[in-house]
């Protein structure tokens, strides 16, 4: 199973992944980084491909860890 992982060192909260989420799993977290709901992510990618900082990387998850 793969699931979406935000790097917050390089996360700049422009929030671009929230608006091409078709899951809406991605918050931007009191305007600093954005956080990936792991339970409403489905892997799909669209985030990573989407994200201008490359901070977003979809990961294959074992038992519910990344």
């Amino acid at each position: 199973m793969k699931k979406a992982a935000n790097d917050i060192k390089r996360c700049v909260a422009c929030g671009v992944c929230v608006l091409q989420c078709p899951r809406e799993a991605i918050d931007i977290y009191k305007g600093c980084y954005a956080v990936v709901d792991v339970k409403k992510c489905v892997g799909c990618g669209i985030c990573e491909k989407a994200c201008p900082a490359g901070s977003i990387k979809v990961e294959e998850v074992r038992d519910g860890i990344q």
